[in-house]
């Protein structure tokens, strides 16, 4: 179903009808035949509408925000800092877009050779409920800036944000097919992905839905970026700031209400420091308020779904059977809405989910380990690899974590985060591809070679 139930309270709001066959038709003619045009359009010209979608998301902030927590249930002050950082972004390649697009000169035994970088179509996105406009954004601004035509197939419980984000593009002066919104179900994205029309997909989300995506656009031959789950690290070794460390950790926990891909879920302690660093940041879980999502005052608010709370749950429970410890938390909170509360594991077994499975949710899962090396094989041991936050002041330490962690991002003595600056995305099953700064918009173009005699 494609609806806006408020996850606060579980009304439904409003629902819509899947687009039909036709209608989808429609949509991919009208990306197609406006690619034709668009695609011959100067970087400036871009640029200029790139800039007015920007100014847009700036003086309608409130109004964005109060529909994503509407619709997922995020902190609304958490919300208007994504319609800036969706601003950001629009500005970013408004303004680099076309120096890393321009052409590369290379000396060769030609007269004169060089790589040109053209657009490739239209692009389908397939993207998360958990930042409605961020990364719908992060994709569209470097799409568009490339020439290239966009078509969002946003989350079922977030079609709202999704219509929303197509009026900004509207409004800013993109053309009518430049950017448009497929409300459409789960089923009906094979189709479009196979469909000829359509040249490359990209998509964040679960791993389940990562490889659906990609086994067909992989038989389609189509280029396809997969951003997907992680379990990131966020390892304190003895040296570190303990008290800036547990500050930082719980915002990297708590995080859109804990439900973000880089948000910090395993906390690796070495065992020198852990009593001291378990016992702060339980008392930091401890003063977190939940409650209305729209409070100024509120810390987490309601988890985007009944489902995601329940399967929460049901990992909580399961990695408790197995022998892990609840430090705090551990169960629904009893009426209305989707709220669990800030939650700690600790003494955690190795056959549990807590060890190898994805908390999408506010639960810290906390181990203790001998020293850097143990730390690092730990982190490492699990299938995902996206992003990974260390602790320590020593040099030795840090090269050897930059090394050896097994993640697409490491950070040192801060919290993992997208920057428009800096290439993201993960390694093993979070994912390939790399979204954002030049790397990102050279994803879906066509890098072609000329060689002139």
């Amino acid at each position: 179903m494609i609806a806006t139930i408020n996850p606060a309270t579980g009304e439904t709001i409003q629902t819509f009808t899947p687009l039909t066959t036709a209608e989808i038709e429609n949509k991919l003619d009208l990306a197609d035949s406006t690619f034709q045009n668009y695609r011959k359009s100067s970087f400036e010209s871009r640029a200029n509408k790139l800039l007015k979608a920007a100014m847009i998301l700036e003086d309608d902030a409130h109004e964005w925000a109060q529909l994503m927590t509407l619709e997922m249930g995020k902190p609304f002050q958490s919300a208007v800092a994504e319609v800036k950082k969706c601003a950001w972004v629009c500005r970013f390649y408004a303004e680099n877009g076309a120096d890393f697009l321009q052409d590369k000169v290379v000396e060769t035994d030609a007269s004169y050779s060089y790589v040109s970088y053209q657009p490739l179509g239209s692009i389908l996105a397939v993207m998360p409920w958990n930042f409605p406009f961020w990364q719908v954004f992060r994709f569209a601004a470097p799409t568009l800036m490339a020439g290239n035509v966009a078509l969002l197939k946003h989350a079922s419980n977030v079609p709202q944000c999704s219509l929303a984000i197509a009026t900004i593009f509207k409004a800013a002066g993109f053309p009518k097919g430049a950017f448009q919104s497929l409300l459409i179900e789960s089923g009906q994205v094979e189709q479009v992905i196979r469909d000829s029309r359509v040249k490359a997909v990209t998509l964040t989300g679960s791993e389940l839905a990562g490889q659906k995506v990609a086994s067909v656009a992989g038989e389609e031959l189509k280029k396809s970026v997969l951003e997907l789950g992680g379990s990131d690290p966020f390892i304190v070794l003895e040296d570190a700031d303990i008290e800036e460390a547990v500050e930082v950790a719980v915002t990297a926990r708590m995080l859109n209400n804990g439900q973000s891909c880089i948000a910090a879920k395993r906390f690796i302690v070495v065992e020198a420091i852990a009593p001291t660093f378990e016992k702060m940041l339980l008392e930091r879980f401890q003063a977190l308020k939940i409650g209305d999502p729209m409070a100024e005052d509120t810390d987490i608010g309601p988890l985007a779904t009944p489902s995601i709370l329940e399967e929460l749950d049901q990992q909580v429970q399961k990695s408790v059977e197995c022998g892990a410890k609840v430090l705090i938390g551990g169960k629904p909170i009893q009426g209305k809405g989707n709220f669990y509360p800030p939650t700690i594991l600790t003494n955690i077994p190795a056959d549990s989910p807590a060890m190898t499975e994805e908390f999408f949710g506010p639960v810290a899962l906390l181990f203790s380990v001998k020293d850097v090396k143990s730390a690092i094989a730990l982190a490492n041991s699990t299938s995902f690899g996206l992003g990974a936050s260390v602790w320590t002041k020593d040099e030795k330490h840090i090269e050897l974590c930059i090394r050896d962690i097994e993640a697409g991002a490491v950070f040192i003595n801060g919290l993992v985060k997208s920057d428009v600056r800096l290439p993201f995305g993960g390694v093993k099953r979070s994912g390939y591809g790399r979204e954002l700064s030049v790397e990102g918009i050279r994803e879906f173009v066509n890098i072609k070679t000329i060689w002139q005699k």
